[in-house]
């Protein structure tokens, strides 16, 4: 790591470590192998991190989380991306959209969540709208007071079945200066609803173990104390979010891309070939060179946009960049892993193709890289009217 650490954060970044080495790095292969979190082991991740204060470690303390700033979550987030989500996800970090909770809201979802008594979905990508949000044709009619929801999404991920479900809808039309734009809303809905079917979806080869699940709403009426937020106002709640959903994505590359050099490195080091170690070829040493620093630049770009969010200017490029940089650095660097193994890297006795599998998702959720690189383009032409 390239940063410098407060005492107090370096004694977070220790209780974190020996927290992972208890409850994640051990049980990465049988996850992996078996792809599913075997419900015992995640009450006792869940548990444990709840003993050790890194349960809702994300949410202020007013509300019964832990208070972490972003600079603490930058190390957090960074450490649980040298291993697999599927284990990590138990030691929840509730998405802070919830803090848009109001009245009856915040003791039916937002508390419980803190406590761990329920479990959440962030649910907007849809069969025909994910990296199009616009395109949703989930749709929430209003009927009376009430509204009935329709539609479906997919590839919502988390680590169990769920209790609730954040779920965006189109719940109208307004006329922009652009033309019509749909309002979008978010809602709460219970697991269990009338006419709402939440499954365990399609598989991946990334993260397994890390569950996806597929919804969907035939007539699933929601009163008016559903909406979270404000009616035709769910991006907005939703992009408080989203922007430092990236930065930690970004943050979580870091970390997976430091334990991948690490092993490369020590491969490169004792693997010999010609009579020398591997890496004293400037084909495999340059690799490591150039993963070096591609890491350091990446980490002083997750930096920047936390100590930007922390002064209150951080702005939507600043997050997107972040993004694909630190997500396409992990690419790169876990590709030239394995090269540097040869075979072995794709062999499955070896961490080096179960990483290589798992960063290969990083360029696609949360945004892909064309999403952020369409962010960061539209930022440049539009101040030029363009």
């Amino acid at each position: 790591m390239t940063f410098q650490m407060s005492h107090e954060e370096e004694l977070l970044l220790a209780t974190v470590r020996g927290f992972m080495e208890d409850n994640f790095f051990p049980h990465e292969d049988m996850v992996d192998r078996t792809g599913e979190v075997p419900e015992d082991l995640g009450r006792e991740i869940e548990a444990r991190a709840k003993e050790l204060g890194l349960f809702a470690c994300n949410l202020p303390e007013e509300v019964g989380g832990g208070g972490l700033g972003p600079r603490a979550m930058r190390l957090i987030e960074r450490e649980y991306g040298k291993t697999t989500h599927a284990l990590h996800s138990w030691a929840a970090r509730p998405t802070e959209i919830l803090l848009a909770c109001a009245g009856d809201q915040r003791e039916l979802y937002l508390l419980p969540a803190v406590r761990g008594e329920k479990r959440e979905l962030f649910a907007l990508t849809e069969p025909e709208a994910g990296s199009d949000a616009m395109g949703m044709k989930t749709t929430a009619v209003r009927d009376g007071a009430d509204w009935n929801l329709n539609g479906s999404k997919h590839f919502i991920s988390g680590p169990c079945m769920p209790d609730f479900a954040i779920v965006f809808a189109a719940t109208g039309e307004d006329e922009t200066p652009r033309g019509p734009r749909k309002r979008v809303t978010a809602f709460l809905v219970d697991v269990g609803l009338p006419g709402f079917e939440c499954r365990e979806g399609t598989k991946s080869v990334s993260y397994r173990g890390y569950k996806t699940y597929a919804l969907s709403f035939d007539d699933v009426r929601l009163g008016p104390d559903q909406i979270l937020g404000e009616e035709g106002k769910g991006f907005e709640v939703a992009n408080q979010w989203l922007s430092m959903g990236r930065i930690w994505v970004g943050a979580s590359c870091c970390g997976k891309a430091e334990r991948i050099l690490e092993m490369s490195t020590e491969w490169a080091a004792t693997r010999q070939q010609f009579g020398k170690p591997i890496g004293q070829f400037q084909a495999t040493g340059f690799r490591l060179a150039d993963g070096a620093m591609s890491l350091r630049a990446a980490d002083l770009m997750v930096e920047d946009a936390v100590r930007r969010h922390e002064a209150g200017h951080m702005a939507d490029q600043d997050a997107a960049m972040v993004k694909v940089f630190c997500s396409e650095m992990l690419g790169r660097i876990a590709d030239d892993a394995v090269q540097i193994h040869g075979g072995m890297g794709l062999m499955e006795e070896l961490a080096i193709q179960r990483l290589w599998r798992d960063s290969r998702l990083e360029r696609i959720w949360d945004g892909t890289s064309e999403i952020q690189r369409h962010i960061i383009t539209r930022s440049i032409l539009r101040p030029l009217g363009a």
